[in-house]
């Protein structure tokens, strides 16, 4: 089947990879500009291009895709259908429209449950135990598109948000490419199944403030937090002056008596919470690098009932 491929990060990239395996005209790989990254600031390419340059793939990156030259741009390929995982900018209306069997989509989630930009880390830091994909028709709405297919996978006690999200990948991979297959052989085997927009819930675009630890929340539900919110922008909390990033964690049932955030023992790093403690394992002092929180312990020579997040960074 021809097709055009519009994604930019790794979460993308299984599905291009598949798609060029089942032997589908990969007509374009449409994926955000590089941008500047790390501390030198050189501009890097999206994984989705590098993935596309490997296989063989053409490349576009416009900067805006709702623009009249990249509308021009992808009508002029005649696609039959369109894929979109991650591309990071609204379909507008005038590029849905082109393809004649619609634009299909892998959503990280068991929809209408989490339409929006960060469907896998709030599933996690909503203490969900069950999530996985859909692959949905997309129209001019948020997510609202009618589904096609589903897969659900249980969430890990201790997976965080990069974890699931690789499982993901890789399960979006093989049922967009059932669903393209099916279209591909002209079967009607697949139903577009409207989406209950009662049930709906949103998973917003990250922020920096999502990341800040309230040690009066219960153990486990800051447990869920530091899990969801990696890579970025992490779960951290106020320390010294200096914010402190907690990478890995566990609840556990200790804690009574201790004010919330104050440092319950030093061996383990126990940290109080509304509801038990949080148990540190490794974290991240501000300019630092990652560390066992027993190291960081020693270093930094705590001491019990110390509180952490009594200075608002």
């Amino acid at each position: 089947m021809r097709l055009a491929f519009l994604g930019t990060p790794a979460f993308a990239v299984p599905t291009l990879e598949r798609l060029v395996e089942r032997g589908h005209q990969v007509l374009t790989a449409v994926t955000q500009p590089d941008r500047p990254k790390g501390r030198g600031q050189a501009l890097a390419p999206p994984p989705v291009k590098e993935a596309a340059l490997r296989l063989g793939v053409p490349v576009y990156q416009p900067e805006r895709v709702k623009r009249l030259e990249s509308v021009e741009y992808l009508r002029s390929l005649a696609p039959e259908a369109m894929v979109v995982v991650g591309y990071g900018q609204i379909i507008p209306q005038s590029i849905i429209d082109i393809p004649p069997l619609g634009i299909l989509n892998v959503h990280a989630s068991l929809l209408p449950k989490y339409r929006g930009a960060g469907p896998i880390q709030w599933t996690i830091v909503n203490g969900e135990t069950v999530t996985g994909v859909t692959i949905m028709r997309i129209d001019a709405g948020l997510d609202t598109g009618p589904m096609l297919l589903k897969s659900e996978t249980a969430i890990g006690a201790d997976e965080t948000a990069p974890d699931l999200g690789r499982r993901l990948s890789i399960m979006g991979a093989d049922l967009l490419v059932e669903a393209i297959d099916a279209f591909a052989a002209g079967r009607g085997a697949l139903q577009p199944q409207p989406q209950d927009n009662a049930q709906a819930t949103h998973a917003p675009m990250l922020k920096k403030e999502d990341g800040r630890i309230d040690w009066s929340r219960p153990a486990d539900r800051i447990h869920n937090q530091v899990r969801g919110m990696q890579p970025w922008p992490g779960a951290y909390s106020s320390f010294r002056g200096g914010a402190l990033h907690v990478w890995r964690a566990r609840p556990t049932e200790a804690g009574a008596g201790h004010p919330p955030g104050a440092l319950v023992r030093t061996k383990p790093l126990l940290v109080a919470c509304g509801a038990g403690a949080l148990e540190l394992i490794e974290v991240q002092m501000e300019g630092r690098k990652r560390m066992p929180a027993a190291d960081f312990a020693n270093g930094q020579r705590l001491v019990e009932n110390e509180i952490l997040g009594s200075v608002r960074i």
